[in-house]
């Protein structure tokens, strides 16, 4: 390896470590769930987007072993060559009908669908009105087009801001762009909060803009049977573009674009990773079919996840905490010092706990939080065995300082 560039690698890894910045991945050891074997300890999982325990679900695995039998271990080939099998046209049809648009295609995640979509939909004619807070998948999506979007030039609105929002409306038609298009998560995925998508969609009618919603953390969560934003809202036919992810509550791998036909039809012919990726193996298709299907017909889970969520909300609230006014099963616990939140999520995995803190770049410099998320795989006993970790570990940290 080139000596001058290692050591500028090594150089760039020392300083993260300095300012409390250094990330190294955890091992899990067993299948996802509320309790897991992590690094060779079992502990509470706080830090998994397995919303509705789907990821080790029998019904989906079964599926996904059906599928092996049947169609192989890998689909052989990008899409439009030939890689596109029976049973990925069936998800995205039962993926239209779920989202209640004219059309799904499908990706292989959630952030090359946004990498795929938002390039190919813009012009340098165009410009793109963004949420100061939007996930780090739009943003590169918004920095790969031609299109304007710079915040120094007035593209992007201060976080859930309708009247910055209309602001930033009224300047791109005083500039003539030919093209606006308004990018929101639907769930805020580091504060847990839910976008005014009625004020947002009233806001585009009212200036001819386009509404693009990622539904990620939306996903499985909110609306109907877990159909996203526009579902909680009843907002059908009223989002132009609408981001789904298969990797979260689905509990499986993959993302999607759901909307007009004709936007599938483009994103085929001009969604580069989606032209230039293998599709998915034919079972992890079959598995999200599967995943699907229980969504749609057992509404245990989603109870089981709200359930949980309004519990660990209230009695980190009772308890004193500060969860950032999050709406959703995203719950932060706010600690703003990088350095305390680090030492405070080694503290709480010795104690059992597995709750991730966030740093910057992920969050702004001094908004570090330990992020939590309760699901549908945890029991009663999880959550209180989680609280009493968290309420030993604030009193220490606080004694301490």
């Amino acid at each position: 390896m080139n000596a001058p560039f290692q050591t500028w690698l090594t150089g760039q890894i020392d300083t993260l470590k300095d300012q409390n910045l250094y990330k190294v991945p955890r091992i899990l050891e067993t299948p996802a769930g509320g309790r897991v074997v992590m690094n060779g300890k079992e502990v509470v999982n706080l830090s998994s987007n397995n919303y509705l325990g789907l990821a080790n679900d029998p019904r989906v695995k079964q599926a996904a072993l059906d599928a092996i039998e049947k169609w192989g271990v890998g689909a052989g080939a990008v899409r439009w060559i030939g890689g596109t099998m029976s049973v990925h046209d069936e998800l995205e049809e039962r993926l239209a009908k779920f989202k209640h648009t004219e059309a799904v295609l499908v990706f292989t995640g959630g952030f090359t669908a946004n990498s795929g979509c938002i390039p190919a939909v813009l012009t340098s004619n165009d410009v793109v009105i963004s949420d100061e807070l939007n996930h780090a998948s739009i943003i590169d999506g918004v920095r790969l087009s031609p299109a304007a979007y710079r915040k120094s030039e007035g593209w992007v609105y201060a976080h859930k801001d309708m009247d910055a929002l209309e602001t930033s409306l009224k300047k791109a038609n005083e500039k003539g762009f030919e093209k606006k298009l308004i990018i929101t998560d639907g769930v805020f995925s580091m504060d847990g909060d839910i976008a005014p998508l009625p004020d947002i969609v009233n806001l585009a009618e009212q200036y001819n803009a386009i509404v693009m919603v990622d539904d990620a953390h939306a996903s499985g969560v909110l609306g109907k049977n877990g159909a996203g934003t526009a579902s909680h809202f009843g907002l059908y036919g009223r989002v132009d573009i609408q981001l789904g992810t298969l990797s979260k509550a689905l509990g499986v791998i993959g993302g999607y674009i759901a909307g007009p036909a004709v936007l599938k039809d483009w994103l085929i012919n001009r969604g580069r990773p989606y032209l230039f990726s293998t599709a998915h193996p034919p079972m992890v298709a079959a598995a999200l079919i599967e995943a699907l299907n229980i969504m749609e017909n057992d509404p245990t889970p989603m109870q089981r996840l709200w359930d949980n969520t309004r519990w660990w909300k209230q009695a980190l609230a009772d308890e004193g905490f500060d969860t950032m006014g999050s709406e959703t099963p995203i719950t932060p616990v706010y600690v703003g010092d990088e350095g305390t939140a680090q030492a405070m999520e080694k503290a709480l995995f010795e104690e059992g706990v597995y709750a991730l803190a966030i740093v910057f770049p992920t969050v702004g410099r001094g908004k570090a939080r330990l992020r939590t998320m309760p699901s549908a795989a945890h029991t009663q006993e999880d959550l209180e065995f989680a609280l009493a970790a968290f309420k030993r570990v604030r009193d220490r940290f606080t004694s301490a300082g």
